[in-house]
Parts: C-alpha cells; structure tokens; sequence
C-alpha cells in the first residue's frame, strides 16, 4: 500500500474512531472479551453460548455490540475500545494494515442469504451491463457483486452503480426506482414470496465458501489473553451443537439475542436456513493449522485482489497476518 493510502485510510479509521467512541466503552481485561458486529443471522451462535451460559461455565464473559458500520466497530477494536469483531473475511481485510488483529474461529458462512434482485426483464449476470445496480461500495455486497461480475468476464465498470445500504437497495429495488440490487435476507424472501414484479437471479448458494464469517481479535488481546480466547472458541462450537440438537429452543434464543429484523424466531429460523453454522471440524479446514494453511487463503487472496482493484489501492495482507489457527486446532 502507498504511503498517501495508508494516511487516508488511518485518517479514515480516526474519524471514525471519534464516532465508535460513543458507542462503546467496554475495554479487554482477564475474563472478559467484546465484539461489535452488524445484526446478522450468523452471530447468532455467540448470543446462544452466551444465554446459555456456555462462555460463563468456562469463566468468560462476552459482550456483544451491534453496531450497523464496519468502519465503527473496527475503529472501536483499533482503538481498545473493543477487543475484536465478527464479520465477514474480506471486509475485515481491508482494515488489517492499520492495526494488528486475527481470525481465531470461523462462525457461518452465507449459503443463499446474500442475493441479486433484478426485474423481470433481466435474465442473466450478463444482462446488468448498463444497468442501475443498488450495492453498498465497500461491503462485503459489493465484494460479492465484484465475484460474480469476473466470472463473467465482467467488472464494476460494466454497471452503473448507486451507492446504497443493502437495506436501502432492496427498499429501492421494491419500490421500483432501480431494475436490480444487492442485498440479503430478509428481502429475498419477501421478493420471493410477493409479487414484486422481480427475482433473486443468483444468490449465495451458487457461491460456497466466498462470504465467511469469523471471529477476529486483537493481537494484543490474543497474546494476554489466550485462556479467554480459549473459552470463546470452546462455548462457541458447543453452541453449534446444541442448535443442531435443539434447533427450536435455540432459534428463539437467539432471536431475543440478536434482535432487529431477526427478533421473530420464525423470521431468524427462516434466515438460518440461508447459511451454515461452522463447528469445530469445519472451522479447523477453514483456518488451517500449523503446518496448512487453510480454505480461507483462497479468500484472502480473492479479497486482496477484488479490493486492490475495488479501491485503486494495493492489499497484499497475507495469511499468516489474518489468522490464528491455535485455538481452533486445540479443540
């Protein structure tokens, strides 16, 4: 990354840091950890460990902070103000040359939940060309939208971009102001379900293992404290199983855990079907160990090449930089 990059992007974590401050104010210390996050149906396994009380019989305590910005809640960690995050991969990514921190445990991955509304009209990937296309620049909505262009021979260039929260775009899309949008659930259902006068022309299904959740924390955090690291990944992956024998009971505690459009357990049990809860073996594969690297250096690399091109700026963050394979590897 060139010099003038990296000041523009610190200025922009700073600023943005001004901002978190008044959102959080819950530093690390021994036997407890923080994490902001947007509302997503995957960070539901964290709400469930927590209520269940599967981080406290192993002598943790996590807060959660929903905090609807990337750029907030990465400015909260980079500042201390939180010790770390669950987001997707590759928006992480992009924040990872301002400050040290790394993926400890996978948590979901998006396996239909993110999706293309489009008007009937349009057919295929290829007939956006020249279309209005609602997409939130610098989401992981826009990273998504970017893979699907390239394997079309195609790039952001070929559409005409309206710059809108995922929300927004879906709202737009319904509305009928714009022919398509890149959102997620719950709108791609409701597309579905009504006559909105469009579709979902492709969605995360057809795109395994491309947007991927984790649990990221500060280096510092990782390094002092590695026994409440620790407890998170082990309350975590037994909060996967338990979903698993006990999907009902444990849809409606997360509802009530992570709230906002997903505080219906109907609704959030709907949503859930969109993705896959990773447990331990799957967030072992995804991460790596010691001696392998794992799947997500096939999206770190896709991340480092979609944003440098993306932003017009170089990433080159590399495996060993974005992740931590020692606690997923002990359980």
């Amino acid at each position: 990354m060139n010099s003038k990059a990296f000041k523009t992007g610190l200025k922009t974590l700073a600023a943005a840091s001004v901002v978190a401050s008044t959102l959080v104010s819950t530093p690390s210390f021994a036997g407890k950890l923080s994490l902001g996050h947007t509302t997503w149906v995957g960070y539901g396994t964290l709400y469930l460990a927590r209520d269940l009380g599967f981080f406290e019989e192993q002598g943790l305590e996590l807060e959660l902070q929903t905090i609807e910005e990337a750029s907030m809640y990465m400015a909260a960690a980079a500042s201390g103000r939180l010790s770390g995050s669950a987001s997707t991969i590759d928006e992480i990514l992009k924040y990872r040359p301002q400050f040290c921190f790394k993926a400890v445990a996978a948590l979901d991955e998006s396996f239909g939940g993110d999706g293309v509304l489009v008007n009937d009209s349009i057919k295929s990937i290829q007939d956006l060309k020249g279309q209005r296309v609602g997409v939130n620049e610098g989401s992981v909505s826009q990273f998504w939208l970017s893979y699907l262009l390239s394997q079309q021979q195609m790039d952001m260039s070929d559409l005409q971009i309206e710059n809108m929260t995922a929300d927004d775009a879906a709202s737009a899309f319904i509305a009928g102001r714009i022919p398509a949008a890149v959102t997620w659930e719950p709108h791609l259902s409701m597309v579905r379900s009504h006559d909105t006068g469009g579709k979902v022309l492709v969605d995360s299904s057809s795109t395994p293992g491309v947007i991927v959740d984790v649990v990221a924390l500060n280096c510092d955090v990782i390094e002092n404290q590695p026994e409440d690291v620790k407890a998170l990944v082990k309350g975590l992956y037994k909060a996967v199983e338990y979903t698993k024998e006990n999907p009902e009971k444990a849809y409606e505690i997360m509802a009530k855990g992570v709230g906002g459009y997903l505080s219906d357990p109907a609704e959030l049990a709907a949503a859930a079907q969109s993705v896959r809860f990773y447990n331990s073996p799957m967030s072992k594969q995804l991460l790596g160990t010691d001696d392998s690297r794992g799947d997500i250096a096939d999206i770190i690399e896709l991340a480092n090449k979609t944003w440098s091109k993306l932003q017009g700026k170089t990433y080159d963050v590399k495996y060993r930089d974005l992740v931590d394979t020692r606690f997923v590897t002990a359980e």
